[in-house]
């Protein structure tokens, strides 16, 4: 069965971004053809590798990439582009990059804490930035009022980090929070015009297993977390999920 649409994800590593990449691209789950960005190309390949090995008739692609407007730019072209891709719209598009940084406040300079905002909170805004693009270009842009379906779906994956972060951590918490508030506005603002955006909160420890520290609720398995977002990108515009606690049982909150 050929692949029903495309799936960008951004942050393909080989515990969170492999669940969800799993998810969207199995046949029998999302059968999303599945472009995946990371910025190391060597791990990343690895992962498309195994990916395609447990799931050979998924459609998987890597695209070696960081969170510049740059990169993001010539890659979202490359994706749109590419043979794999050819005729499919886009329906998700997943950010789910890593950012932490820890030292003490004196310790850190207004230089560091700015590269680590444009890196993290700046990657955000291009990454929205070229997949709304792209969802206007393959859906057009009538709203939901008009009639129109629903285009597609941005998630970004949050920390507890975005509520409340200890002490020691403040370029991460101020990242953290700057994307939760980006996702909020995009809600708000896009959402009537059919683009469901949802910002996730993963409080706990995310493996790519399916262990004992899974089956007794210390941990997440990363399948889970894809099968929820395949759930959120799957609801229907009457009810919307804008933000989600995501944890295992035992986890303290």
């Amino acid at each position: 069965m050929p692949p029903s649409g495309l799936a960008i994800l951004i942050g393909a590593g080989p515990n969170t971004g492999a669940g969800i990449a799993r998810i969207l691209s199995h046949p029998s789950h999302g059968n999303l053809a599945v472009a995946l960005l990371a910025r190391r190309a060597e791990p990343l390949h690895e992962l498309t590798a195994s990916l395609r090995k447990s799931s050979p008739n998924a459609v998987l692609e890597a695209f070696p990439c960081d969170t510049s407007a740059a990169s993001l730019q010539k890659t979202f072209a490359a994706i749109r582009e590419h043979a794999a891709f050819e005729g499919l719209k886009l329906h998700v598009a997943v950010y789910s990059v890593k950012h932490s940084s820890k030292k003490p406040f004196l310790d850190e300079t207004r230089a560091a804490f700015a590269a680590s905002l444009d890196a993290y909170v700046g990657g955000a805004f291009s990454f929205a930035h070229e997949s709304l693009t792209r969802f206007f270009a393959d859906h057009g842009d009538a709203p939901l009022a008009d009639g129109a379906k629903a285009k597609g779906t941005i998630i970004f994956t949050g920390t507890l980090g975005a509520l409340r972060c200890s002490a020691e951590f403040a370029a991460y918490g101020a990242g953290r929070a700057g994307v939760r508030q980006l996702a909020q506005t995009l809600a708000r603002e896009m959402s009537p015009k059919g683009i469901h955006v949802v910002h996730t909160i993963a409080n706990g420890s995310i493996e790519d297993a399916d262990g004992e520290a899974q089956k007794t609720g210390k941990k997440m398995s990363a399948d889970a977390v894809g099968k929820t977002y395949l759930w959120l990108h799957e609801q229907e515009p009457c009810l919307w999920t804008h933000e989600l606690d995501m944890r295992p049982a035992q986890e303290k909150f």
